[in-house]
């Protein structure tokens, strides 16, 4: 009998301490926010080269060496700097002509060669916007049959990105406070803080090879739209008691 005395208070002792255990860990809320600003971009890039054909590979490389001089020479005279000049594209290819026939097994027969084919694209950095059309015009003019897409950004979005931080951290924050007011707690010391960082922008119009014909009337209407630069983050604050 004074053994189980003993162990009634022992097993009462234990299962009153629990909840004090439990009343020492912290709790935390993880919430996500999101913040964006747009801008007008103040750069382009532009993709543009010389599609030659000859009836050596030979022919076919003078050529198309002539017109690129001759491109990347008006780009450099209507103001682009050689380091905004970078070769992005080569290839020197044969022209295939397929036939129907077949040969004495009844095989179709190999096809031959007829002629050569050079591809030669420089990346252009077009830091003037307000010259972007002229740039694409004269670059046709010149003798670029190939413009592949224009695209656009800001040179330096730095600033931008952190009004877009400091957006998504508010936003977290409210919405933090709003489910923390909801279960009678406060907001107290943050635990963590996690980005990712977004880059969207509404459809542009993008140059095609169709493009590349006589424009010389006029230079090429360009719309560069806006630019949104975008930031995610994941904040995880401690949660107290409200006083």
């Amino acid at each position: 009998m004074r053994l189980l005395t003993i162990l009634i208070p022992l097993a009462l002792c234990t299962a009153l301490t629990l909840p004090a255990v439990a009343d020492d860990q912290s709790g935390t809320i993880a919430i996500e926010g999101h913040g964006e600003v747009i801008a007008a971009p103040d750069t382009a890039f532009i993709t543009s080269g010389v599609t030659s054909q000859g009836a050596t590979a030979r022919a076919a490389l003078d050529a198309n060496t002539l017109a690129m001089n001759e491109l990347i020479a008006t780009l450099k005279a209507a103001g682009i700097e050689a380091k905004d000049i970078q070769t992005s594209g080569f290839s020197v290819n044969p022209n295939y002509v397929y036939s129907d026939a077949r040969d004495e097994n009844g095989y179709t027969l190999p096809p031959k060669i007829n002629g050569y084919q050079v591809y030669n694209t420089v990346t252009v950095r077009v830091r003037d916007l307000p010259a972007l059309g002229a740039v694409l015009d004269k670059a046709v003019t010149v003798g670029a049959n190939t413009i592949n897409g224009v695209s656009f950004s800001v040179a330096d979005p730095s600033d931008l990105y952190d009004e877009a931080r400091k957006s998504a951290f508010a936003d977290a924050r409210a919405k933090a406070e709003l489910y923390a007011a909801a279960a009678g707690l406060d907001l107290e010391s943050v635990r963590s803080i996690n980005e990712s960082q977004g880059y969207a922008q509404p459809p542009q119009p993008y140059m095609k090879e169709a493009m590349a014909r006589d424009t010389a009337s006029s230079p090429v209407p360009v719309e560069a739209g806006e630019l949104t630069f975008s930031i995610n983050v994941a904040v995880t604050w401690e949660l107290g008691e409200d006083d």
